[in-house]
């Protein structure tokens, strides 16, 4: 009798396990995967603008309210039970394509529009480089079965990024332009640099403890 009920209960936590990670299907378009949709959109809005260049302290509103979203999914996928595959591949993804593409149109900026971002090639190098090099840790250890979900030091590192580049954007509008504010898109610039690296190689450190175990 106890074994049958272990059984069922078992498969109740599966059935569960399922429906909250599901496939991709009709139920994957829920509300917290929309937003994250609408932050890819937003994204892809944010470097025409920057390409386009003049509108910076719009490009600075627009990458806030993008980077915004990103904690509103997040809760309301957590807090109402709406989590899915889709979410799980799709918000990291998205997170990715903003700061990186960010950093890369920053740094064409330089050249295209005569206004220097503060964004240096070893800069943009090295965001996507850790971005690129812990992704593929994540997809290994998570085929292993293993937990590899964001830390601590990753959502620092995020906060850090989104600050730079903000700052970055606003200081390039001559309407705001000045030596103060240069000198603090700088700061932040190398902090978020910092972050990253560090970040890195904590997640680094980590996913040896996770392969040493296997």
């Amino acid at each position: 009798m106890t074994a049958t009920n272990n059984t069922t209960i078992g498969d109740e936590q599966a059935a569960a396990s399922n429906k909250r990670y599901g496939p991709l299907d009709v139920n994957a378009l829920n509300l917290p995967n929309c937003i994250t949709v609408s932050r890819l959109v937003l994204a892809f809005i944010l470097f025409a603008m920057i390409s386009y260049g003049g509108m910076w302290i719009s490009s600075a509103v627009l990458f806030a309210a993008a980077a915004a979203t990103d904690a509103v999914d997040g809760y309301l996928a957590r807090r109402y039970g709406m989590v899915t595959t889709l979410g799980r591949i799709l918000d990291p993804f998205v997170d990715k394509i903003i700061v990186c593409g960010a950093f890369i149109f920053l740094l064409a900026a330089n050249d295209s529009t005569g206004t220097l971002s503060g964004v240096g090639p070893w800069m943009t190098l090295i965001v996507i480089g850790r971005e690129m090099f812990i992704t593929g840790l994540r997809s290994i250890l998570e085929q292993q079965g293993k937990d590899f979900s964001a830390s601590l030091s990753g959502k620092i590192k995020m906060v850090t990024q989104c600050f730079a580049v903000g700052a970055s954007l606003l200081s390039m509008s001559p309407a705001v332009k000045s030596p103060g504010l240069s000198g603090l898109r700088d700061v932040l610039l190398w902090l978020a640099v910092i972050f990253t690296l560090g970040s890195g190689v904590l997640y680094i450190r980590r996913a040896a403890r996770l392969l040493r175990s296997a």
